[in-house]
C-alpha cells in the first residue's frame, strides 16, 4: 500500500493545481477521478478533493467517482479532504462538494483526518462544517486566490504530523 495519494476532480483546472501542490509536498503525482480505478484508492494517507458546483454539488467526474469510493472499504486508510469553492457567490453552500466527499469517506469506513477552522471565512454556511471546523481544507481561489498557497502549506504540515 502507498503512503499517500491524491485523488481530485476538476473543471477549470484550481482544484487540479490545488492537488498538485498538495501531492508535490508528499511526493507524488496526483490522480483525476475520471481516470482512477479502485487501485488508486489504496494508501495509507487517501487526500481527496474537490470543487463545488451549482448550489452545492459535487465536480461532474465525481458523480461517477463517489459511487467508486462508496464501494471501497477504506477501514485501514486516514483520508482527508480538500474543497474549493466561492464563499461570497455561494455562501450558503461554500464548499459543500467537500464534505460529500468526506460523508461517503466516512460510510466507507475511512478515518478522517485534517480538520481545519472556518473561522476567517465569509459564507453562511456548509455542508463541510461542524462545530467551528471544516471537515477539511476550504479554498477560495475566486475571492482570496493569494490565501491558497499558505493555507496549502499549513494543511500539508498538519497532515504530515
Amino acid at each position: 500500500m502507498d503512503e499517500v495519494k491524491v485523488i481530485y476532480g476538476s473543471t477549470t483546472g484550481a482544484t487540479e493545481a490545488a492537488a498538485r501542490q498538495i501531492a508535490a509536498a508528499f511526493g507524488t503525482e496526483p490522480v483525476n477521478i475520471a481516470a482512477a480505478v479502485p487501485e488508486d484508492f489504496q494508501a495509507e494517507l487517501l487526500i481527496l478533493g474537490t470543487s463545488t458546483w451549482g448550489f452545492g454539488e459535487l465536480q461532474d467526474d465525481w458523480i461517477t467517482g463517489i459511487e467508486l469510493l462508496g464501494s471501497l472499504d477504506l477501514s485501514t486508510s486516514r483520508v482527508a479532504v480538500f474543497g474549493l469553492g466561492d464563499q461570497c457567490g455561494f455562501s450558503d453552500t461554500f464548499v459543500d462538494g467537500m464534505g460529500q466527499l468526506a460523508e461517503r469517506a466516512a460510510a466507507a469506513g475511512a478515518r478522517l483526518v485534517g480538520a481545519t477552522p472556518s473561522a476567517g471565512y465569509r459564507h453562511n454556511a456548509s455542508a463541510a462544517e461542524r462545530d467551528g471546523n471544516f471537515c477539511g481544507l476550504a479554498l477560495d481561489d475566486t475571492n482570496e486566490p493569494e490565501k491558497t498557497p499558505e493555507r496549502i502549506s499549513a494543511w500539508v504540515e498538519q497532515l504530515k504530523g
